[in-house]
């Protein structure tokens, strides 16, 4: 059996994807052992996986936590600038501190985290074989595909690819310091120069949570590219009460702005006014930014608390109302539940876009929102049956995709042959 390791971002929407893949290997008789920074021993260690810290005192507990209260009070341009100089950092800290740690860990294979920016540059040092897994949105550049950031529509025609290009342009203009702090690093370790953002990903195997039917058409992807669909597993989550006897049978509306950009407190308001006078029952999920009992009262009665067992109540959702985070949205779908979708910042405005071409549920810009035209989204999401049966078709998507087991499938065979895995035409 070999020893895996897991490099990724500490921050619960992360953490919620590597952990089930990992606690899958372990089930299967593999070491596997997350390292990272000390805001994700406790997650990892919940879902009864090693870990390894690096980075304490540039990184103390804490640190994750304070960086996203400040993540979480901005929006749009600023919070994905904010994005970037944390993802700085992180490619200093893993490419130092991280760099003695893991090659001391002895592992066999890295699962690295896509958003994990530097990781590859460690492997390739190391000389460890690597596989690159999306936790978020998936970053592969094509100019067919808009910019994960802006959230426009997708179009084959030639004024989209033409938009799509200067759009890049304006994302690598955004993300330039990021880039030279990575390359500055390999130029330290005497590697190559990265000269194209798909340059860090694995050669080996690239696995994407998300279903290939919820994503834009591709023409560009490397073979060892895999869609595997979600992966998520109650057992590696922390238990999280509820009040179920507080549920009165009404269709369930469940809102959540996830655990990042959750902190714009006056959505949760709008969300709480717009369900008010309609026949439902909502609950409303902090994600840890607030207790709710130091909020003023919400409109209608919602069902407040500061975590929610989100697998558990999207079982009986109707609708979810949510900031379009991958986790969620690839959530909800997996239980075939059509969502009202507010992008705020990051990669949401471009998992907003796919919601909005697969029909599964209706778009609103967090600058345009206002009561009446989130009320109207969820009467039309609620009465159009067209998005239940797109969610549907979605969640079945999903179970035919392989899920964690398709893609522990693709680590095994990886590390049995070392030989790039080929993806089935």
């Amino acid at each position: 059996m070999a020893h895996i390791g897991i490099i990724c971002v500490p921050a619960t929407g992360h953490l919620n994807t590597m952990t089930p893949l990992g606690y899958e290997l372990k089930q299967r008789g593999h070491q596997v052992t997350l390292i990272g920074t000390l805001d994700a021993k406790e997650k990892t260690e919940s879902a009864g996986l090693d870990f390894k810290a690096y980075a304490e005192k540039d990184c103390p507990l804490g640190f994750t936590p304070s960086s996203l209260v400040k993540m979480g009070e901005l929006s749009g341009l600023d919070a994905l600038r904010y994005s970037i100089e944390l993802f700085q950092q992180s490619v200093i800290n893993i490419t130092q501190a991280g760099l003695k740690v893991i090659s001391e860990a002895k592992v066999d294979l890295l699962l690295i985290d896509q958003a994990s920016f530097g990781a590859s540059s460690v492997a390739d040092f190391l000389g460890i074989p690597f596989v690159t897994v999306t936790s978020a949105l998936m970053f592969n550049r094509e100019d067919t595909v808009p910019p994960f950031s802006l959230g426009w529509s997708y179009s084959r025609g030639s004024w989209a690819i033409f938009r799509n290009k200067l759009g890049y342009k304006f994302l690598d203009s955004l993300v330039k310091k990021l880039s030279e702090t990575i390359n500055d690093q390999r130029k330290a370790l005497n590697l190559p120069l990265f000269t194209h953002p798909n340059d860090s990903y694995s050669k080996i195997a690239q696995i994407c949570r998300q279903p290939a039917e919820f994503e834009f058409p591709r023409y560009e992807l490397p073979d060892c590219f895999h869609f595997t669909g979600a992966f998520h597993n109650p057992l590696t989550r922390a238990n999280v009460s509820f009040p179920y006897e507080k549920l009165n049978g009404k269709p369930l509306i469940y809102a959540s702005m996830g655990t990042i950009q959750n902190r714009l407190l006056g959505i949760f308001n709008q969300i709480a006014e717009a369900c008010q006078d309609l026949d439902v029952q909502l609950i409303v999920s902090l994600g840890g930014s607030a207790e709710p009992e130091s909020l003023p009262h919400f409109a209608g009665e919602p069902i407040v608390v500061k975590y929610a067992p989100q697998l558990e109540i999207l079982q009986k959702a109707q609708l979810t109302i949510t900031h379009a985070g991958l986790n969620t949205t690839l959530e909800s779908l997996s239980y075939g539940v059509p969502m009202v979708v507010i992008p705020i910042a990051n990669d949401q405005p471009g998992v907003a876009s796919r919601i909005d071409w697969t029909e599964t549920g209706v778009v609103i810009p967090v600058k345009k929102l206002t009561v009446l035209k989130l009320r109207s989204a969820i009467q039309t999401v609620l009465s159009e049956s067209k998005y239940r049966n797109n969610a549907k078709k979605m969640q079945v998507s999903m179970q035919n995709s392989g899920g964690v087991k398709q893609a522990a499938d693709i680590v095994e065979q990886a590390i049995a042959t070392g030989k790039p895995v080929l993806r089935s035409r």
